[in-house]
């Protein structure tokens, strides 16, 4: 890889990952607000989790991807492509742990976990009040949800490396994935392409 170009692909990476770090942090933030202010209900909750956790990121991706691609020229191979997003994946991720998981949910909102299952046990308990033959099923479902959040709650600093360590491994194969449908060789006189196209 020409050196000039690596140095570019990096740099726009990491700009990219930046911003879409904070725009990813600040959805999560709007999904914490939505769940314990607007979602009153078990489906509401579901809708909004699929949204604010799949279709939103992964659509924002997308785009960030289109732009990192346009802005080293539109043209790199697979190794060039997977480099440059996967330091705007890795760099997005520690954004957002730094703004949404350390600075928000230790300073500005320290009782996040706590007001999150809160609300989503209210609605769980709502649906069950008002689908009685469901109960048995939304008991196992806050059964679940208490053992999730209490887990949460008592993380160890080993269960954190862990969890940073199978985070880089996953951004790495999304990497790849995505590098896979975002690669383009291009001819010969592209300047991304280090020789004639083969």
């Amino acid at each position: 890889m020409n050196e000039e170009i690596g140095r570019k692909i990096k740099r726009q990476g990491l700009i990219n990952g930046l911003v879409l770090g904070g725009i990813l942090s600040v959805t999560s933030i709007l999904y914490f607000y939505f769940i314990i202010l607007i979602a009153k209900s078990a489906v509401s909750i579901t809708i909004g989790s699929v949204l604010f956790s799949y279709v939103l990121p992964i659509g924002i991706s997308i785009l960030f991807c289109n732009y990192l691609k346009k802005r080293v020229g539109g043209f790199w191979n697979l190794r060039q492509a997977t480099t440059g997003i996967f330091i705007m994946f890795f760099a997005s991720y520690l954004m957002v742990y730094i703004v949404k998981d350390q600075l928000f949910a230790k300073v500005i909102e320290p009782n996040m976990v706590h007001k999150t299952e809160t609300a989503m046990l209210n609605a769980l308990n709502k649906l069950k009040e008002s689908s009685p033959q469901n109960a048995k099923e939304a008991d196992l479902k806050i059964a679940e949800m208490r053992k999730a959040f209490e887990g949460e709650r008592n993380i160890t600093i080993g269960q954190q490396i862990q969890t940073f360590a199978v985070s880089i491994i996953f951004l790495f194969v999304l990497s790849i994935i995505f590098a896979a449908f975002y690669k383009n060789e291009g001819q010969a006189q592209s300047p991304l392409v280090d020789g004639p196209s083969v």
